[in-house]
């Protein structure tokens, strides 16, 4: 799937944090993954949605970022068209780019911070989702991922067009406390940010602030 995406560890809350746009549909179905105390992992190019269930579970287990992707790749011999970046519960990162992924392809890390990106126009993406999100450290956390998104989507993004876009945010619950998607839209960016809003309102978060967080602890499979 050829794709541009962002994890990341917000250190304030210690929330994680995964977005994604691409040019075909679904992309928040397969790419972005993630864990509240654990961390998160975007899986592209020839996306591989086991990286994200396994990694979660080595992330678990106690292995760091790059120890993650090392022990994802050693078993697989895809690895080569795939992507892959991964924060922690740390913020410690890791990225790959294999050999035989669509050009213009790349990666990036920062603090508590990954990017990577594929069939784009050229590095500027992956440096104007970085410089965004250092910029917007003041917005919510969620907000900042989006505002990145869309600096990277100003400087090129997908060279063919973005079509879906999703976002999800890890906080304190066994499952994502934000999940939104936009399937297939000619301004999924656009979409999402509306979405985003309408789930952060009033009347959904009364709603969500009642749901259980974790499972009962005599629950059993």
């Amino acid at each position: 799937m050829m794709t541009f995406s962002l994890v990341a560890r917000d250190p304030k809350t210690g929330m994680f944090g995964a977005i994604t746009a691409t040019a075909g549909p679904a992309v928040g179905a397969l790419v972005i993954h993630g864990h509240s105390h654990t961390g998160a992992i975007a899986t592209q190019a020839m996306t591989n949605p086991l990286y994200g269930i396994q990694g979660l579970a080595l992330l678990k287990r106690g292995f760091n970022a790059r120890q993650t992707l090392d022990k994802l790749q050693a078993d697989d011999p895809e690895r080569q068209r795939r992507q892959l970046i991964i924060v922690d519960k740390s913020g410690n990162t890791a990225h790959c780019n294999g050999i035989h992924c669509q050009e213009w392809v790349g990666s990036r890390i920062h603090d508590n911070l990954a990017v990577a990106g594929n069939f784009l126009g050229g590095p500027e993406t992956l440096d104007s989702l970085i410089e965004s999100f250092v910029l917007h450290q003041a917005l919510p956390f969620p907000q900042r991922m989006l505002a990145a998104m869309q600096a990277g989507a100003k400087q090129g993004g997908d060279r063919r067009g973005l079509r879906s876009a999703a976002l999800k945010v890890w906080n304190d619950r066994d499952y994502a406390d934000i999940d939104v998607r936009v399937d297939w839209s000619e301004r999924p960016l656009e979409a999402l940010e509306e979405v985003l809003s309408e789930v952060q309102g009033a009347s959904y978060a009364d709603f969500f602030e009642q749901l259980p967080r974790t499972h009962c602890s005599d629950w059993r499979p």
